[in-house]
């Protein structure tokens, strides 16, 4: 029998199998639910399945590994993509090592909880060394990256390596035979798509040099109607702000996600000793895509300071003013915002000099002397004494042609040819990979923080990258530009421990792991219209944790679709986020000041739960029926859910189930309601509770009843959205 060597790592709920036969490439044998199985169990899987063919390479279907090799028999896209002009182009990796959470793999089967697996390998021929990493978090969270390292000696023939692949690949059971990705544009981000698996590869690449605002961000592979609570789900994600691609490839016999970097024509050329790293690919497997998403959440907020302190309500001031900013007026915001009981204050575009619209100014990065004569610093003592922190806007990563700093350094912005690329928004892409320009505004941004204590910065991105060329030579520069960019917040993070930091890029287009580890919340979309916003959140939803999503109440008509809301519609979408304002206060009526004081306080309340809990129902439902955004707090304890009547629907009365809720306890119902639902005919009586904020007799009903059989909710017309609060009564 041939020999085999099994790793077997186990966290939470799930399991992941991994085989090395001889000195191959290991394999994945299984991903997903839990098992449990002795060490002979698992050679004797792992065995069974072996096809040894002619000398282990021939037409039977080659079982791909974590890089699936051309060279072994395999038709689909390689894992790895290299060269040495031309020759080389078919590696072959002999296995040299694995090590589990650093120790060498020495018995046949090793069983471990989370842990760690790094496997090196080497292609002698074509000397090329490749390092895999696989993790698998203690909260089931699988994420994997490779490693291609130049092995040529130095002076050999062909010394330069061009890699212009490195996409590593998890298998899926064949029984997933549904697809459910996600689409979108400008002020409509991460709309769903679903499908049949069909044979070959369905590809979402992103080219824009960032996340992208119609990126899938996740990408979702599920048994036959898989939903937010049922159904196997694997939840994909490449977490890298630059070009990617998120692929799920149907082969003779094999399903796999595939992802990785999108690399431009001889973008990674390594010299000897040379190495390229690719970004971490992350997957994730539930029951239903809560539980998937679950794992993303828990992930984050191990790693984000957004876990570490209660969420802020921030004012950001940008559709009050726009770029018509003065001290008085500013001032004047800020005290009306403090009396409303904002934390955060931000200053967003048109502080800086020459910005007195979007055609001048980026990458002058100083107060502009005729706004603001005195500079930033009264209205920032002003704003502290408030007791309030002050945020400004920024976009660092961009340059107007009309400004000081392209005048004297044309030679640092992003070109592939002799001329400029187009402009887009009037600007142009600085060249963070020039030691002078990272210099420049690392201390130009240093110099802001510090000395007008600026602790949170609104970092915008406002165009993609077209033609993003080294200005000396034309050669692409998407991914030193993205990772010059990684580097730069790490800096600043590294000085300013307590700076806090919002990836904003016409809205959500920079969507990923890779800047979820440097900032600290999204602007998921340009658009605060209540009824696009509750699906982008949802959907959004799926990767980010809710308290690292911006979520504002804005004026009410909406900038970007005109479309017409109520104030309670507004603020309850907004409200299980990380709650916001992005309206001139300065016109609210005396009712709205009540109202939206009122919404604040509940806010402050409750963010406890909301940025500590466990969401459900993300993502797609059916549209005829009310959709529901959930936080159920770790201890099942209390819940509160916004619930949304659809725009067009058969059915005037439809059940609302509230998912997560523990079966065995019984649970208080309140509700924040419109003032006006409809007939009195139509609302049932447990909607005529007792408001969300108060105490009095309210019905109670057991959490097995509300999971399962629910409640009836009347859908109105146009939509209303309704926050319900569930506190699980005392124990008798």
């Amino acid at each position: 029998m041939q020999s085999a060597r099994v790793i077997h790592l186990t966290a939470r709920d799930v399991s992941l199998v991994l085989a090395a036969f001889t000195d191959e490439l290991p394999v994945i044998l299984h991903w997903g639910a839990r098992i449990s199985a002795t060490d002979d169990d698992l050679l004797t899987f792992a065995l069974a399945g072996r096809r040894p063919g002619l000398s282990d390479i021939s037409d039977i279907p080659y079982r791909p590994s974590l890089l699936p090799e051309h060279s072994r028999g395999w038709f689909g896209r390689p894992g790895v993509s290299a060269h040495r002009a031309g020759r080389g182009w078919a590696p072959s990796f002999v296995l040299a090592k694995i090590d589990v959470d650093g120790s060498p793999v020495s018995a046949p089967v090793t069983q471990a909880g989370a842990t760690s697996i790094r496997l090196d390998a080497r292609d002698d021929e074509a000397q090329i060394d490749l390092r895999l990493e696989i993790d698998l978090t203690t909260a089931g969270l699988l994420r994997l990256r490779g490693c291609i390292r130049n092995g040529a000696a130095s002076g050999a023939e062909v010394d330069l390596l061009e890699v212009e692949d490195l996409m590593v690949a998890v298998p899926v059971p064949t029984k997933a035979t549904e697809i459910l990705d996600f689409s979108g544009r400008w002020a409509h981000e991460r709309i769903p798509q679903r499908h049949r698996v069909a044979r070959g590869a369905h590809t979402r690449p992103s080219r824009r040099g960032r996340t992208g605002l119609d990126a899938t961000t996740v990408m979702l592979a599920g048994t036959p109607g898989f939903s937010s609570e049922s159904g196997e789900v694997w939840m994909f994600h490449v977490g890298f702000s630059g070009d990617h691609e998120h692929a799920l490839e149907r082969g003779d016999g094999s399903l796999a996600f595939r992802g990785g970097e999108l690399l431009l024509p001889g973008e990674i050329r390594l010299a000897p000793g040379a190495e390229y790293v690719g970004p971490w690919v992350y997957g994730s497997y539930g029951e239903g895509w809560d539980d998937a998403s679950a794992r993303f959440h828990a992930f984050l907020r191990g790693i984000s300071r957004s876990a570490k302190r209660n969420r802020p309500v921030t004012l950001n001031v940008w559709e009050a003013v726009h770029f018509d900013q003065d001290a008085a007026s500013l001032i004047d915001l800020a005290e009306r915002g403090a009396a409303l009981g904002v934390e955060r204050f931000v200053l967003d575009d048109g502080w800086f000099r020459g910005r007195s619209d979007d055609r001048a100014g980026l990458g002058d990065w100083s107060p502009d002397p005729v706004a603001w004569p005195e500079g930033l610093q009264p209205l920032a003592d002003r704003v502290r004494d408030l007791g309030m922190e002050f945020g400004l806007w920024v976009e660092p990563e961009m340059i107007n042609e009309d400004s000081a700093l392209a005048r004297a350094h044309p030679d640092w912005i992003l070109r592939a040819r002799a001329e400029v690329p187009a402009r887009y928004r009037f600007q142009q892409v600085l060249d963070l990979t020039q030691p002078g320009a990272f210099g420049h505004i690392l201390e130009s941004l240093d110099a802001l923080i510090r000395d007008i204590g600026v602790s949170y910065l609104k970092w915008d991105h406002n165009r993609d990258l077209v033609s993003a060329g080294h200005p000396a030579t034309g050669a692409p520069a998407v991914h030193a530009q993205t990772l010059a960019l990684y580097r730069l917040l790490d800096e600043l993070r590294t000085r300013h421990p307590d700076l806090e930091i919002e990836s904003c890029a016409s809205g959500g287009g920079r969507v990923d792991l890779g800047i979820l580890e440097r900032s600290d919340r999204i602007h998921p979309s340009d658009s605060h219209d209540p009824v696009d916003r509750f699906e982008i959140l949802r959907n959004t939803g799926l990767l980010v944790p809710p308290e690292m999503m911006g979520s504002h109440v804005a004026s009410p008509i909406s900038s970007a679709t005109g479309r017409t809301s109520d104030l309670h519609f507004r603020c309850a979408v907004a409200f299980l986020g990380h709650f916001g304002i992005e309206w001139d206060i300065r016109e609210l009526s005396d009712a709205e000041q009540t109202q939206l004081s009122r919404w604040i306080a509940r806010f402050r309340r409750h963010r406890p739960l909301i940025q500590t809990g466990r969401t459900v129902g993300s993502g797609e439902d059916d549209p005829s029926a009310p959709s529901m955004r959930g936080i159920i707090a770790p201890d099942g304890s209390e819940a509160l859910y916004t619930v949304v009547t659809p725009s067009k629907t058969a059915d005037t009365l439809a059940p609302l189930r509230f998912l997560g809720l523990d079966a065995e306890r019984r649970y208080r119902l309140t509700a924040s309601v419109p003032e006006t639902l409809g007939p009195p005919w139509q609302v049932p009586d447990w909607l005529r509770a007792p408001d969300l904020d108060d105490d009095g007799p309210a019905p109670v009903l057991s959490g097995a009843l509300l999971s399962t059989a629910g409640l009836e909710f009347p859908t109105f017309h146009p939509e209303r959205a309704v926050v319900v609060h569930l506190r699980a009564e005392a124990s008798s």
